[in-house]
């Protein structure tokens, strides 16, 4: 029986961790995407008045993302206690070869993150 909660469990978490990575690519594309059009107005000599309302509806998109992406930690939260009620608590989900990159790694020792040129 516990095999089977930790295989559910194994499943449910990767499908978390796919959405999580999702919403989050969803933001960065959404925010180059709102960031791109203003200056590529700009450098072909077009009016300010020219796409506002494409740049607005973009801006709009990324709130509807992050309050997606609120959601989904949320959706994370509870499923933690999930796995508490089902005896899995001192059970890790997930991949063990994973490790979180080295901004997560930052953040969990309390470090400040430096910023990095773009790739």
């Amino acid at each position: 029986m516990l095999k089977q909660r930790r295989m559910v469990a194994e499943q449910i978490a990767g499908a978390l961790f796919e959405a999580e990575a999702a919403i989050d690519a969803a933001i960065s594309k959404t925010a180059i995407l709102t960031s791109v059009m203003p200056a590529l107005r700009k450098d072909a000599g077009a009016s300010a008045l020219i796409g506002q309302d494409a740049v607005e509806r973009a801006s709009q998109a990324i709130m509807a993302l992050a309050e997606a992406r609120r959601a989904i930690v949320e959706t994370h939260k509870e499923l933690s206690v999930a796995q508490e009620q089902i005896g899995l608590g001192a059970v890790m989900v997930g991949d063990p070869g994973e490790k979180p990159s080295p901004a997560v790694g930052a953040l969990v020792r309390g470090r400040r993150l430096r910023e990095v040129a773009a790739a």
